[in-house]
């Protein structure tokens, strides 16, 4: 069952409806490959003839952030970024051109396994974690 399923099964058992707002920003967020800002997503539903709101498109990233579909991630530009949570653990990290802006996410195992050494060793019962390297992209450099 992928993201977009497991989400809506779980709002419906939270007695949640499907209105349309919900149904639109569940299911671009089930088709993205990194995270987006709350812009960014009322863009791309309105380019798809999406009538939706800023406004709604904010309490329902609450909603899911609360309910523990969606991370916000913070890139350090002050702009919050919203990504879901995938239910097997499988995530990515992002790095992010401090001329242009461009995020571009990234995966590396051997980081995963350091970071999970720093866990044990720490004591610490991490529930997510995102690391964020900054720097100059190819088009940039």
């Amino acid at each position: 069952m992928g993201w977009t399923e497991a989400t809506w099964d779980g709002l419906l058992e939270r007695g949640l409806r499907q209105g349309g707002a919900r149904r639109a920003v569940v299911e671009l967020l089930g088709e993205q490959h990194c995270c987006l800002t709350a812009q960014e997503i009322l863009d791309r539903l309105r380019a798809s003839d999406r009538k939706v709101g800023i406004a709604s498109v904010y309490r329902i990233l609450d909603l899911l952030v609360s309910e523990g579909y969606v991370q916000k991630i913070d890139l350090g530009s002050g702009v919050t970024r919203y990504e879901p949570i995938q239910r097997d653990g499988d995530h990515h990290h992002h790095l992010v051109c401090d001329n242009c802006g461009k995020v571009e996410p990234f995966e590396d195992h051997s980081l995963e396994r350091a970071l999970v050494k720093v866990e044990q060793s720490s004591g610490y019962d991490v529930s997510l974690h995102d690391v964020v390297l900054h720097g100059a992209c190819g088009d940039c450099r």
